[in-house]
């Protein structure tokens, strides 16, 4: 019998008499040791003697036995099939299962799921080509070109009273070219702690400057300014475009608008009811027959028609004026905002979709953010800032002397408005935020002061305006007794912010100087200084862009004026 039959005689499989051994690296085949079978080597290596070589005895005879034994008692011996075991009683043996069915569905369904992963992709990417084609840009002088995350941005929103689009052409005034009747100027900090909401009443008289506005045809055409004017025809009026009006927010304010969106009373309804309606508050029953507007007193829910009733309707609130329907297009805005960041929205396809098609279809923004890349960063920013530190605040104003008895429009008020216009400009919030940090910069003031006259500067001009290093080295040496400042004309760059650098050991200079300045604890920069011209230490001043004039505190103010209404969007104040 050979080896393959005997080995199945004896219940071992033919495939395990073949054994590694381990003092040769070669496969044997082994079998049984009771069947008195010599072992059959394998291939040898070239390093093995045949038996009859020189040098046998010494090299395959060890410690008494030959090779031959040794390999024999090494090498391990074959397994024994397991014998077949008695299935239990009732249980019949499974056949070799095929591939399930089961098996075979998911297969087809993770090839499908794959095609659909496929097409979903690109039907994402046309849905954005889409969402990209819905939105309005308008080329306007004065716009930044692109959006930067990691700076404070002014972006202005106009509501404009344009009466295109369906079911709008019932309402009054339905020839008007689209003037400013609702602006906001929304600044977000650059830390993105806090935001502010600055309204600007139509009905406020100022002096519209010059602006250039692009024709179809690429070219640049002026239009000129026009003195005592309601700031709502910055706006239409004389073919003046977006661009007329940021110019006219930063001829009232000093603050500069980075970019616009602009919406007409489309974007009110549509807006609102992708969200599914918007809770609004009133103090009062409201049924006001021109606006059409009727709600119960306390909270309701309005969109579409009924959302743009809200914020047209002025007879309803207050004294019947511009200002008081401001304060219910601010509790309007805040609570848009709380509806469109909450979890139920953002957590809806059908809302998301919504929210997608009616804002990329009710705006229209400037070509620097006129791609849904861009509009979505803006969002995104805006959206890392709480609620309860974003403030809405109406620029403060008063009668217009003009009007005489009968007060028609406002004017700026200048005691008030200069405050508020300069903490949005510097960037300070209107509500309390980092405690701490606030703190530890305030910090940099406290402690001894040396005399001015031992105070030692280097003066350099990084504001716009010429010959500020001048003028503040005179003002200090004549009026405040500075006397070892000298003027080194421009800085290597502009600055936004006036800073004064310092070594340690200076300090109690940097104080003196501040408190002379009025600069602000985020101005002082400690670690470093010059060499005057006769070799001796001397702090750096820089002048930047919030320099005014000498003698005119740099610091801005910490906190809004006490009688200066605002509110926040976290909370709702009910419209009385």
């Amino acid at each position: 019998m050979d080896a393959q039959g005997r080995g199945r005689a004896d219940n071992i499989d033919p495939a395990d008499q073949w054994v590694l051994n381990p003092n040769t690296g070669d496969y044997e085949l082994r079998l049984n040791p009771s069947s008195g079978q010599s072992a059959v080597p394998g291939p040898r290596r070239p390093s093995q003697r045949p038996t009859g070589q020189r040098g046998q005895t010494g090299q395959n005879r060890q410690n008494g036995r030959t090779r031959e034994e040794q390999d024999s008692r090494e090498v391990p011996g074959q397994r024994r099939r397991r014998a077949p075991q008695p299935e239990p009683a009732g249980r019949r043996r499974s056949r070799p299962k095929k591939k399930s069915r089961a098996k075979k569905a998911l297969l087809w369904t993770g090839g499908t799921m794959a095609f659909v992963l496929v097409a979903a992709v690109g039907g994402a990417y046309l849905y954005l080509r889409h969402l990209d084609g819905n939105i309005n840009t308008t080329d306007v002088v004065g716009a930044k070109n692109g959006f930067s995350k990691d700076e404070a941005f002014n972006l202005l929103i106009i509501g404009t009273d344009k009466r295109t689009g369906k079911g709008n052409e019932g309402y009054g005034d339905k020839g008007s070219v689209g003037h400013a009747d609702t602006n906001i100027l929304l600044h977000v900090s650059k830390d993105r702690t806090n935001a502010t909401a600055l309204s600007i009443p139509r009905d406020l008289v100022v002096d519209i400057p010059a602006c250039q506005v692009r024709d179809k045809d690429g070219s640049l055409r002026t239009i000129d300014g026009t003195p005592d004017q309601r700031f709502n025809t910055s706006l239409g009026q004389d073919d003046r475009d977006p661009g007329c009006t940021m110019e006219t927010v930063k001829k009232v304010t000093g603050i500069t608008p980075d970019h616009f969106m602009m919406a007409d009373f489309n974007a009110v309804k549509t807006l609102s009811s992708a969200v599914g309606g918007v809770d609004v508050c009133v103090a009062k029953p409201v049924d006001d027959a021109e606006s059409h507007l009727k709600l119960p007193k306390g909270h309701s829910v309005v969109e579409g028609e009924q959302a743009l009733a809200f914020l047209r309707t002025r007879h309803s609130f207050g004294n019947q004026g511009d200002l008081d329907r401001i304060k219910v297009q601010q509790q309007f805005l805040g609570s848009l905002a709380r509806k469109m960041s909450s979890g139920d929205t953002l957590t809806s396809p059908t809302k998301l979709t919504s929210l997608a098609e009616a804002a990329t279809k009710a705006l229209t923004v400037d070509k620097g953010i006129g791609s849904l890349s861009h509009l979505k960063d803006i969002a995104l920013e805006l959206k890392k800032v709480p609620p309860k530190n974003i403030s809405f605040i109406t620029t403060p104003v008063i009668d217009n002397p003009a009007d005489g008895v009968v007060h028609k429009t406002v004017i700026v008020n200048p005691t008030l408005a200069p405050q508020v216009f300069s903490m949005i400009k510097n960037d300070v919030s209107l509500t309390e935020t980092k405690k701490k940090e606030k703190a530890a910069e305030a910090a940099k003031l406290k402690g001894p002061k040396s005399a001015a006259s031992d105070v030692r500067v280097d003066i350099y001009n990084g504001s716009e305006t010429v010959g500020a290093a001048q003028q503040t080295l005179t003002w200090l040496q004549n009026n405040e007794g500075v006397t070892k400042s000298t003027q080194l004309g421009n800085a290597p760059k502009k600055l936004s912010k006036t800073t004064l650098e310092y070594s340690p050991d200076q300090a109690d200079q940097a104080r003196r100087l501040a408190d002379i300045m009025g600069l602000p604890a985020s101005a002082l920069k400690p670690g470093k200084s010059e060499k005057n011209d006769q070799g001796l230490p001397a702090m750096i001043l820089t002048l930047g862009g919030d320099f005014q004039s000498a003698g005119t505190p740099i610091a801005a103010p910490s906190k809004a004026p006490d009688n200066v209404e605002k509110s926040t969007a976290d909370k709702t104040v009910c419209a009385k």
